[in-house]
């Protein structure tokens, strides 16, 4: 049987030579490069299986409960940590939990899956106790991988009353209870941390700040820094993750590893390397979860129609699914957009797990068909004139990979929902309705959209499946959003600012023409106010005006829309000209 160090030592062959405290340095230098304008170019970086197994593990322990299923003393609190799990069945998922108030993660994986966790890999966000290990054992597992951290049963040292020296002394004889029963059994009991690939770690970053989610809220409201809301929320996850996952101090770190027979990792570099290794996946796990921030609960998951008989989740339940697709979307082999999905349902019965109700039914990424060779198909997308290079009739959509390698049925009278990461195509509705879901959460940015090889048109047309699409809450003021600053604050305007300026007030009745088009024309308008305040000649302002006009050309070709240039011409002359003449002449 390998070691422990040796496996982690495969999984990263001495890729890491500096101190602890040199790992911290090498963070801030990482930081200080991710703020600046450069752009991961080519195919992105994916995450290894085992680093996103790893990262559900942690994200399912922290899987929103209510108040009656969480620990109610100090001292369990003390004693026994939350833990998440994922179950993993060849090249799937099957089973994704979390500890409840009675049973621990083990047991619970146990009691779902039976004689089915033979052969199975599971991945646990801290080492499970010797009760949980010895059934998992005894069910036939192929691999148990932990995260190196606080085990289930905590070594952290307390404040040091009786009632925590108790729990302390019982947690040092179920680690040890635990390290016997791995020197004796069959599977592979072991740390598996890979360090991530490079650039792995601002691939993640810029990715989760253009995702669709903040597309939404960008588009909704042109004056809100929401690269800056992005960044606090990123920063506030990273403290809290810290804080969940991390042991700070070093020396205290060395200990629980002793304990839990994990000496070889105390020996540097072996130390800072596990350590480094796993504030990289904490910061990693911030970013992603840092994609679906609600903006002061202003923003959500919203159905656009009438109510469907099916009950919606609540909304940390719903972004919290969501987030685990989004990891699942770092797992893809689309060179170009990374799609996740997961299958949730509401069964009848809820009494053990701490997801309550839900249990997992499926989840997927696109990919391509399974023992297909990397490069062996198509991989360009519509920018080839050749349509017969285009991926888009070779790749698999993460919805019907989600479907096709689903752990359980969907049954009829339960209520199962889909999480996907972008707004399901035209070839996806179809399965999604067929397969008899009944609700999906989504992104619908792409919706109405026909890219020829890849269309959106058939999602808002849906009937029979209660949508929920992330948007603003109807109940916010529109007055609130809209009168914000770009720093986020709330203002006043006493003056007539750039905004009330006639020729912004015109690109109200052109906003219909998209995105691309308005953020076109503000450049142009923000052009022309800065050569208006400039006192230039008036020979100046014709040239403004043919600039403008050769603008609204192109723009109008590109977009397909009838754009008078006459009318515009005569706007600009009648309405702006003897506001701006005296600072013309």
């Amino acid at each position: 049987m390998a070691t422990s160090e040796s496996r982690f030592n495969d999984a990263d062959p001495g890729s890491r030579h500096a101190g602890d405290s040199a790992g911290k340095g090498r963070s801030d230098v990482r930081e200080a490069s991710t703020q600046t304008d450069a752009k991961v170019q080519g195919h992105g970086p994916r995450l290894s299986k085992v680093n996103l197994f790893t990262l559900l593990s942690l994200w399912m322990e922290l899987f929103p409960r209510k108040e009656k299923e969480t620990f109610p003393t100090q001292t369990e609190r003390w004693q026994v940590r939350s833990t998440g799990l994922v179950v993993v069945q060849g090249r799937s998922v099957t089973g994704l939990h979390c500890s409840s108030r009675d049973l621990h993660a083990g047991q619970i994986a146990v009691l779902k899956h039976g004689p089915r966790l033979r052969g199975c890999d599971l991945y646990f966000s801290r080492k499970p106790c010797s009760t949980c290990l010895k059934m998992i054992i005894n069910a036939g597992v192929h691999q148990i991988s932990y995260w190196p951290g606080d085990p289930e049963m905590s070594l952290l040292t307390g404040s040091g009353d009786s009632s925590h020296d108790c729990s302390s002394q019982e947690a040092v004889l179920d680690a040890r209870a635990a390290e016997r029963l791995k020197s004796n059994s069959r599977p592979h009991i072991c740390v598996l941390l890979q360090a991530l690939p490079s650039g792995m770690q601002q691939f993640v970053e810029e990715t989760s700040k253009d995702c669709d989610f903040l597309g939404r809220i960008a588009q909704d409201d042109r004056c809100l820094d929401v690269g800056g809301l992005f960044r606090e929320e990123q920063k506030r996850n990273l403290g809290d993750f810290n804080t969940a996952f991390f042991v700070q101090d070093q020396s205290e770190h060395r200990g629980i590893l002793t304990k839990m027979g994990l000496e070889n990792f105390c020996i540097e570099p072996y130390f800072s390397n596990l350590r480094q290794n796993m504030r990289d996946l904490i910061t990693v796990l911030a970013s992603v979860a840092s994609s679906l921030l609600d903006h002061g609960q202003r923003y959500g998951f919203y159905g656009n129609g009438p109510a469907d008989p099916g009950r919606p989740l609540s909304q940390v339940i719903a972004k919290h699914c969501i987030i685990q697709a989004q990891l699942l979307a770092y797992r893809t082999e689309d060179p170009k957009v990374g799609v996740g999905a997961v299958i949730w349902a509401e069964g009848k019965s809820g009494n053990c797990d701490g997801t309550g109700h839900m249990y997992l039914v499926g989840s997927g990424y696109n990919a391509y068909p399974v023992g297909s060779e990397y490069a062996e198909l198509p991989q360009m997308d519509d920018k080839q004139q050749d349509r017969h290079s285009r991926k888009y009739r070779y790749i698999i959509h993460a919805e019907q990979n989600a479907l096709t390698f689903r752990c359980a049925e969907l049954r009829e009278d339960e209520n199962t929902t889909i999480f996907v990461t972008k707004c399901p195509c035209d070839e996806c509705v179809p399965l999604i309705k067929g397969a008899g879901v009944k609700q999906i959460y989504t992104s619908d940015m792409d919706s109405g959209k026909d890219k020829h090889d890849i269309s959106y048109l058939q999602f808002d047309n849906l009937q029979g499946v209660q949508k929920f699409v992330w948007q603003r809450n109807s109940q916010v003021c529109p007055g609130q959003l809209n009168s914000c600053l770009s720093n986020g604050c709330m203002g006043k305007h006493n003056r007539e600012s750039e905004e009330d300026h006639p020729l912004l007030r015109y690109l109200g009745y052109l906003r219909s023409v998209g995105i691309m088009l308005r953020n076109r024309l503000q450049c142009i308008v923000k052009w022309i106010l800065q050569k208006s305040q400039s006192r230039q000649t008036s020979g100046t302002k014709g040239c403004t005006l043919s600039v403008c006009t050769r603008h609204m050309f192109i723009l109008s070709h590109k977009t397909n829309m009838n754009v008078s240039l006459s009318a515009f011409k005569h706007f600009y002359s009648t309405r702006l000209r003897t506001r701006l003449s005296h600072q013309l002449i």
